[in-house]
């Protein structure tokens, strides 16, 4: 197998690609990156004598199909709802599929017939999901082998702005897709803890999360993530009674983003009938509803939150322009959409500016001599520079050293998985190490 297919070349792909284009020189492997936008692509390669660029309209099904048909392995990133489609034409064609994204039910149930056909198909090799699985999985793994038995989890991830290039009152920008964040929490939170189960719906979950220290970093907030028990069954702990898995974000942005929700800001469902030019005055005014308050709408919003005008959750709002007499420029668009445009201006991260990247998790189990213990693992990573993140490290090299595994025969086991076993782990942590990308840990008794 020589031949690599990349489908996707935005903000998360550099290091991937760089990474097999890296490799390619060393292995003998071609590689082809795939983009909409070709020229996107093009620049993320033109360093490099093993790559090409092509145009690609993963909608395009003939278009699709040809050009899997090409590759041995396939590395989508592609927004998750466009994997099946990729995932069909691999499966059809005989080729190993690798993804950053969760893994659906619909492919899950294709399992059987990946194995039939000796193939590899293996999601949530980036990030989270990705890397938090493979290095809580070697923990957990090592903590069992030496006759230990796990009470507690709790696994936490951020991709958030360095300390250096904080500039602004929310302590964010973006790394990672936009939307998603705005998005993000949609749904209902599922986590156990003591034994009993909790459900935090979406209109809650900003206003319950956890104030948790990170090693060497002070205190941070966590927000439940969608589905944490799904985890219990994946990692091996059916019948752990604390299993829980949240987003870090700084002190203070839970509280103003749910004034987001509170405010209608997050709502993707609707467009907004000539949404422009409206101002942002005029929709948050509009999204206040029939509110029997008198005032500006400064004044409205805030009555409405239970703020202050000068409260720090104000304050935020304020800086983003939602009272302000500028134009918005999207058209017949959701408030989500027009929230999405608004922050894509004001959380931009500028040439120079650093991202940063924290996970912790925390185990907590009785060892083989009957102590209690608790295990923090903890990773803080920063980027270079706005291109190359640290989120684009930690979300494409994951996947790039699977894929090398795959391509040079050392990852066999076959069917429809995640990186939750040593095959994939081990090799995985052990070249990151080699990188120095590597978990801190800390041990105590409790």
């Amino acid at each position: 197998m020589n031949k690599v297919l990349i489908i996707g070349a935005g903000r998360s792909a550099t290091a991937l690609i760089h990474y097999m284009l890296e490799q390619a020189d060393v292995h003998n492997w071609q590689v082809r990156v795939a983009d909409s936008r070709p020229e996107q692509a093009e620049q993320k390669i033109k360093d490099y004598r093993r790559g090409a660029a092509v145009r690609l309209d993963a909608t395009d099904a003939q278009a699709r199909y040809e050009a899997v048909a090409w590759a041995d392995v396939v590395i989508s990133l592609l927004p998750p709802s466009l994997h099946m489609l990729v995932a069909g034409d691999c499966l059809a064609l005989g080729k190993h599929l690798l993804t950053a994204s969760y893994v659906p039910a619909e492919l899950s149930a294709m399992d059987a017939t990946v194995r039939e056909k000796n193939l590899i198909f293996m999601g949530e090799l980036g990030l989270d999901p990705g890397l938090d699985h493979m290095s809580a999985m070697e923990r957990i793994h090592h903590i069992r082998q030496g006759g230990g038995r796990l009470t507690a989890f709790r696994s936490y991830t951020g991709g958030l702005v360095a300390p250096e290039s904080d500039d602004n009152p929310w302590h964010y920008k973006f790394s990672w897709n936009p939307r998603n964040v705005v998005l993000a929490g949609r749904g209902t939170a599922q986590y156990i803890k003591d034994g009993k189960y909790k459900f935090i719906p979406y209109h809650r979950l900003f206003a319950q999360y956890e104030r948790v220290p990170i090693q060497d970093m002070g205190t941070w907030e966590v927000y439940a993530n969608r589905d944490s028990l799904r985890y219990r069954k994946l990692y091996g702990l059916d019948d752990i009674p604390e299993l829980i898995r949240g987003t870090i974000r700084h002190t203070g942005y839970c509280d103003a983003w749910n004034a987001l929700i509170k405010i209608g800001y997050t709502i993707a469902d609707f467009p907004i009938p000539a949404s422009a030019p409206m101002t942002y005055a005029e929709l948050t005014e509009a999204l206040l509803g029939n509110v029997p308050f008198d005032g500006s709408v400064e004044e409205k919003t805030a009555r409405l939150l239970g703020e202050t005008p000068g409260s720090d959750v104000m304050r935020k709002l304020r800086w983003l322009g939602l009272f302000s007499d500028e134009r918005i420029d999207v058209r017949h668009a959701s408030p989500a959409r027009i929230l999405e445009d608004l922050l894509l201006q004001k959380w931009a991260l500028k040439p120079h500016d650093k991202d940063m990247v924290i996970m912790q998790h925390e185990f907590e189990y009785v060892a083989g001599t009957g102590e209690k213990k608790q295990l923090t693992s903890t990773l803080v990573m920063k980027g270079e520079d706005h291109v190359h993140t640290a989120m684009a490290k930690l979300v494409g090299l994951p996947l790039g050293i699977t894929a090398k595994l795959v391509l040079t025969g050392r990852l066999t086991t076959t069917g429809v998985h995640i990186p939750v076993f040593p095959e994939v782990y081990e090799p995985v942590l052990a070249e990151l190490a080699e990188m120095g990308i590597a978990f801190k840990d800390q041990e105590q008794a409790v």
